[in-house]
């Protein structure tokens, strides 16, 4: 169990950082191939549904104060579904985080490393990462509390900067191809809101817990204003019917800001910061991961397992054999697995906790 507590401002940003840096990749063009004009609209309701999810997780965990999700697993279980349970979370956690820094060492090395070799962009990472672990935890959330509210200006500020190239009449018919891809298929984009997979880890860890709520709502709906805002540039910027295998769309989007002659090329600033928000994503991811491994196996100090799951996380980035191969499971088997794990297992267990909590009630 971790001996430092987080604080409400810092708890939020640990759940935006997952759905900032995904949106540094391909998150916002798959939408858009998907949904095309009515992206705005299907973005603005699967939100409203992940905020009701959040608060659905909220009163949920209500019945269990101090408890994670991986204590509640072991209510509903036992310890083999508990381990059952924890496993499956870290593999979810580092196999997505691992192939979603490959992808974003893939794009780091097209636009300023053609001729390096991937595997050294990605041990850049793994040692830094490796590095900011051996640090307390809090140290890593401090920082997401410093460079995750620039990362959000910063997409405000893109949004704005390019206004001057819009073409608003993309947006539509506003309900794209019909009302049921929107709204039905649509719902496929839930998976966008992945941060909320920190929500069954939080509650326990809180400063004050009576802040939960809160924290589940603001941050459901800071991704929602967020999501909408990176999807919208790029909407009323670029012809989005057609698929391409371009670096990050943000990225291009970057390129078109000018302010006069002295103020140009701010793509490479972009840059930084997101090189710096998915470095405080990878190292959060880590952290939460390493947390679980240490309850399941009632280890002492986490020392230990730095280099182990920083190891991992390389093999795990270098084995795709191509950027395509990546690609192709950050766009199609990524969603699933957030749906799957995140929405469908995650809510089972707190559904299937409060009824046997309620039973018991009755019975006593």
């Amino acid at each position: 169990m971790l001996k430092t507590k987080i604080g409400t401002v810092e708890a939020i940003m640990i759940v935006l950082v997952i759905v900032v840096a995904h949106t540094m990749l391909s998150l916002p063009r798959d939408i858009l191939s998907t949904m095309k004009s009515a992206s705005i609209i299907n973005l603005i309701y699967v939100g409203i549904i992940s905020i009701f999810f959040s608060y659905f997780i909220y009163r949920m965990f209500k019945r269990f104060p101090g408890m994670d999700i991986i204590d509640i697993s072991e209510l509903l279980g036992g310890k083999i579904f508990k381990n059952i349970i924890g496993t499956i979370f870290i593999v979810y956690f580092m196999i997505s985080s691992s192939l979603m820094l490959r992808n974003f060492c893939e794009s780091i090395k097209i636009i300023y490393y053609p001729m390096t070799d991937i595997f050294f962009i990605i041990a850049f990472f793994v040692i830094a990462i490796c590095i900011v672990n051996r640090l307390s935890f809090n140290s890593s959330l401090k920082t997401n509390l410093i460079i995750l509210p620039i990362a959000l200006c910063s997409i405000i500020f893109l949004f704005f900067a390019n206004t001057n190239e819009f073409i608003p009449q993309r947006m539509f018919p506003i309900f794209g191809d019909s009302a049921f891809n929107t709204f039905v298929l649509g719902l496929g984009n839930l998976a966008s809101f992945s941060g909320i997979a920190f929500l069954y880890f939080l509650p326990p860890r809180l400063q004050d817990p009576k802040k939960f709520k809160n924290i589940a709502l603001v941050s459901a709906g800071i991704s929602t204003i967020y999501l909408i805002l990176t999807v919208a540039t790029l909407l009323f910027m670029f012809s989005f019917f057609v698929k391409t295998n371009e670096i990050s769309p943000l990225y291009n989007a970057t390129r078109y800001i000018e302010f006069g002659s002295f103020f140009q090329r701010l793509e490479s600033v972009f840059l930084l910061i997101w090189i710096l928000v998915f470095a405080c994503y990878i190292s959060i991811v880590t952290k939460f991961s390493m947390s679980i491994f240490k309850k399941l196996t009632n280890i002492e100090t986490k020392k230990p397992l730095i280099d182990i799951f920083g190891l991992f996380i390389l093999v795990a980035a270098l084995f795709p054999k191509n950027y395509a191969i990546s690609q192709e499971f950050e766009s199609n088997i990524y969603p699933c697995l957030v749906l799957g794990i995140v929405f469908i297992l995650g809510m089972s267990i707190l559904i299937l906790a409060n009824l046997r909590k309620r039973k018991e009630l009755k019975h006593e």
